[in-house]
């Protein structure tokens, strides 16, 4: 759990840096437009928090991203005039690559398996600067956790929220302010069926082996749960749901025909999952960083 504190004095850093995103409804359900942030992502939030505390960083910094946390700690080193390599995993989208390019951030390419592996160990020791870690970085959870705290304000009678899951830093950043501002309420985490460790973890009391493979879900879901993340994720949660492909791609076609709203796959997986829950519920829509072309298949119909 993430003190209250933390995630208020994230607050207060990050006042007039990033939006404070609407909270629209949509059939019933409210979504949180994070995808509105300036990078198209909730990352900024965490990145920019991390990287206020991380103390010297005029050698640079350094993470590891699929894409949006990258674009987040580049617009955060961009501000500071310093350096920002990003650790990608090579089926990263393209379109996330180049908007970390614009930011001025440098792209190092890695199989996915040494990608995870510099999530698992925090770190890539070939690269120069300070690691800032885009899921397990208490400062990244924090600056989450803000979300958290717009949702109670937003809507003081929530009951449920579902959020997008890769690594879980955004799910335990805002699960410790809404359950710290409004107990009774409930949080779950969402993942793609192609890879939901977090669900079996639920299913089976601890973390077991799942089988994974890369989808159009480029942000969420994985081969595993991070070690370090499970207690955070066992404390503050109440479960978590795994969604198809069909099911996601639905949902980013909602989005986009029903509330004019480009979400990439992680970003409509909240929505994917609301039929499963009852109550005033808020799904996250993390990001809206999606390549066209697997919009456009979306859009047809079909799913990538």
């Amino acid at each position: 759990m993430i003190p209250i504190d933390e995630i208020r004095a994230a607050a207060a850093r990050l006042e007039g840096r990033v939006l404070r995103t609407p909270l629209v409804e949509l059939d019933g359900v409210y979504l949180k437009l994070e995808n509105l942030q300036p990078i198209g992502s909730f990352k900024l939030r965490g990145a920019l928090n991390a990287v206020a505390q991380a103390g010297d960083v005029r050698g640079g910094v350094v993470t590891a991203s699929a894409g949006n946390m990258g674009q987040g700690v580049a617009w955060a080193a961009r501000e500071l005039g310093i350096t920002c390599s990003v650790v990608a995993p090579e089926n990263a989208p393209e379109t996330k690559l180049a908007a970390i390019e614009r930011l001025g951030g440098r792209i190092v390419k890695v199989p996915h398996e040494r990608w995870w592996q510099a999530l698992e160990e925090s770190g890539y020791p070939d690269l120069p600067g300070v690691f800032v870690h885009p899921v397990q970085d208490e400062a990244v959870m924090a600056g989450n956790g803000t979300i958290g705290l717009e949702l109670v304000e937003d809507l003081p009678e929530l009951d449920v929220v579902l959020v997008p899951l890769g690594g879980g830093g955004l799910s335990v950043g805002i699960a410790s302010a809404v359950k710290a501002l409004r107990p009774e309420a409930r949080v779950y985490a969402v993942e793609p069926e192609t890879g939901a460790p977090v669900t079996a973890a639920f299913e089976a009391g601890e973390p077991v082996p799942v089988e994974f493979r890369p989808s159009f879900v480029d942000g969420a879901g994985g081969p595993a749960v991070l070690p370090k993340m499970w207690p955070h994720l066992r404390e503050t949660l109440d479960g978590a749901f795994a969604v198809s492909l069909e099911e996601t791609a639905a949902s980013v076609r909602l989005l986009a025909g029903r509330a004019n709203v480009v979400a990439e796959g992680a970003g409509a997986l909240a929505l994917a999952a609301s039929g499963r829950v009852d109550g005033t519920v808020a799904c996250i829509v993390s990001g809206g960083n999606i390549d066209p072309a697997k919009l456009a298949t979306i859009l047809e119909g079909r799913t990538p």
